[in-house]
C-alpha cells in the first residue's frame, strides 16, 4: 500500500507540482489549499507524513503544526516545513513549533523527496532518478498579485517533474 502524504499548500500551482512529484515517487497525495481544513483533513485521511506551507491565509503553518502535535491522535505524524523562510532563527522556531523537517524555497526536488523518504520508514522503493548536479535546476518562487511571496513557481511545472 502506499504511503499517504496530506499537502497543506495555499498556492495551487504548488500544491500540484507537489502532489504531482509525490505521485510520480508512488505516494498517495491528498492536496489541501485551505490551511483551516488541515487537521479535519488529517484526521481523515490519516496521513503518514503532512507537507506544511507556513506562510498561508487565514492560519499560518506555525499555528497548524502547534495544533497537530497537541492532538493525541495526530501528533504521531512527522511534519515536513515548507517555506521561503531561510533564516537560522526562522528554522529552529518552525522545529520548535513542532516540524519534524525543514525545506527552504527555492525548493531543490530530489531533496524534497529525499526528505519525504526519510520521514517516512519503508517508503515506497520507487526508481530513484540520478542525483542531481550541483547546479541543477530548483523550483524559484516568486511574488504573485494575490499571494505572499512564497507561492507562484518561475518555471512551468513540466520542468519540475522527474
Amino acid at each position: 500500500m502506499a504511503k499517504r502524504v496530506l499537502v497543506v499548500e495555499d498556492n495551487e500551482l504548488n500544491l500540484k507540482l507537489f502532489c504531482d512529484l509525490l505521485r510520480a515517487h508512488d505516494f498517495a497525495a491528498e492536496p489541501v489549499s485551505d490551511g483551516r481544513e488541515a487537521v479535519a483533513r488529517a484526521r481523515d485521511f490519516a496521513p503518514d507524513l503532512i507537507v506544511m506551507d507556513i506562510q498561508m491565509p487565514h492560519v499560518t503553518g506555525y499555528d497548524l503544526i502547534r495544533e497537530l502535535k497537541r492532538d493525541a491522535e495526530l501528533r504521531r505524524i512527522p511534519i515536513m516545513a515548507v517555506t521561503a523562510y531561510a533564516g537560522r532563527e526562522d528554522e529552529e522556531r518552525i522545529r520548535s513549533a513542532g516540524a519534524d523537517a525543514y525545506v527552504s524555497k527555492p525548493i531543490s526536488l530530489m531533496r524534497f523527496i529525499e526528505e519525504v523518504r526519510a520521514l517516512i520508514p519503508a517508503a515506497p522503493e520507487a526508481e530513484m532518478p540520478a542525483p542531481e548536479p550541483e547546479s541543477a535546476p530548483e523550483l524559484a518562487l516568486e511574488p504573485q498579485p494575490d499571494t505572499d511571496a512564497t507561492d507562484t513557481p518561475d518555471a512551468p511545472e513540466t520542468e519540475a517533474r522527474d
